[in-house]
């Protein structure tokens, strides 16, 4: 058995707040949690093409009918609930690494946007979703002679 000698500064100060912050960040409270209290957040790309943004979420296990967008003002919403296929025939069944439950991304879109032309597309559990520029938001590129 080693020892280990008592500090009562311990976990005080910077020591604690960064752990804090990293434990936060890469959710290590989670991982240890009971499944039905876990948080499952879709990984999203989002990159600036000349006319328009575009905005990629992996929700692998998603159907269709369980994603919704919503565009409120400048903020787009994008909601979901991944379910759980309770059928297990497996006598020696020990873990089950799957998430369920509902999630939630919003977006601030910025004011120059023309949010009656949004469009989503949903395909191999990749959602595309579009977000044209209005007119006069677009670049304008300029030859230099």
């Amino acid at each position: 058995m080693e020892l280990i000698r008592w500090k009562p500064t311990r976990g005080f100060g910077l020591t604690r707040r960064f752990d804090n912050l990293f434990d936060d960040f890469f959710g290590a409270r989670d991982r240890f949690a009971p499944e039905r209290l876990r948080r499952w957040t879709p990984a999203v790309d989002v990159f600036d093409k000349d006319d328009k943004f575009v905005i990629k979420a992996e929700l692998p296990g998603v159907d269709k009918k369980d994603i919704s967008v919503d565009v409120q003002g400048d903020l787009l919403t994008l909601r979901g609930e991944r379910s759980e296929d309770r059928e297990v025939e497996e006598k020696n069944y020990h873990r089950k690494e799957r998430f369920r439950g509902s999630f939630q991304r919003c977006f601030t879109l910025g004011g120059d946007v023309d949010p009656e032309k949004i469009t989503a597309d949903y395909t191999d559990g990749v959602l595309r979703i579009e977000v044209p520029k209005a007119e006069g938001r677009q670049v304008k590129r300029i030859t230099v002679h």
